[in-house]
């Protein structure tokens, strides 16, 4: 199974976020700006990204990317991952839609959020997260 991780981090807890998610999944790890493949050709995708300013998408990358990735997704295994600093996590469940509107299947219904910088117990829980798209 070909897996890819790609993500935006601002201040490295969603880059630590993405790290363990991809150890957990065996996958390759790519940041946005790295990612230059296609997304057709992965099995299962993670796509990590914070919550930004009233709770969106990072808009100068991240949105951009994923909009013009988004439609490609439909039959996919994908996994969400983020942290947040404020707000109850909106950004996600509006991605989450997004992503289960455009026919792929979210292996947490709801993607897996942390607060701040991840603990070890968050740690644990993107292996986890990995370990689900994987399996």
């Amino acid at each position: 199974m070909k897996i890819a991780v790609i993500y935006w981090s601002g201040t490295g807890n969603t880059e630590a976020m993405a790290k363990a998610v991809a150890e957990g999944a065996g996958a390759e790890l790519f940041t946005v700006s790295e990612f230059s493949g296609d997304v057709s050709e992965y099995d299962a995708l993670a796509f990590g990204c914070p919550a930004m300013g009233a709770e969106v998408l990072e808009e100068g990358e991240f949105e951009p990317f994923f909009a013009d990735i988004e439609s490609r997704l439909s039959g996919k295994k994908v996994a969400l991952f983020g942290s947040y600093g404020w707000g109850d996590g909106e950004w996600m469940r509006d991605w989450a839609d997004r992503v289960k509107n455009n026919g792929a299947s979210l292996v947490n219904d709801e993607g897996l959020i942390v607060n701040d910088a991840p603990s070890d117990d968050d740690i644990v829980s993107c292996k986890a997260l990995g370990a689900a798209l994987a399996g």
